[in-house]
C-alpha cells in the first residue's frame, strides 16, 4: 500500500511534467499560424484549468488525515488522469 508521502511525491512529479507539457505546447502554439494559434490558446487555458485544479485536489490529500486521504486520492488520481489525457489530445491534434 503506497504511503501518503509517497503519493504526494508522485503526484509532485506528474504535475510538474503536466506544467512542463503545456509549456512546450505554449511554446509551440507562438509558431502557429493565427487561427491554430487561436484554438491552441483555447486548448491550454482548459488544460491550465484542469492543472489547477488537480493542485487544488493534491493540496486536499496533503491537509487530509492519515485516515481520509484514501479517500481524497481517488479523486485526485481521477483529475491527474484527465489532465494527462488532455495533454495527449493536444499534442494528438496540434501533430
Amino acid at each position: 500500500m503506497e504511503t501518503k508521502d509517497a503519493y504526494k511525491q508522485k503526484m509532485e512529479k506528474q504535475l510538474q511534467e503536466s506544467k512542463a507539457q503545456i509549456d512546450l505546447l505554449a511554446a509551440k502554439a507562438e509558431n502557429a499560424a493565427a487561427d491554430v494559434k487561436l484554438r491552441y490558446a483555447q486548448e491550454l487555458d482548459k488544460l491550465r484549468d484542469k492543472q489547477r485544479i488537480a493542485s487544488e485536489k493534491l493540496k486536499a490529500v496533503e491537509e487530509a488525515g492519515d485516515d481520509a486521504w484514501e479517500k481524497v486520492k481517488a479523486t485526485t488520481d481521477k483529475v491527474v488522469d484527465d489532465l494527462q489525457a488532455g495533454i495527449a489530445h493536444v499534442v494528438s491534434y496540434f501533430k
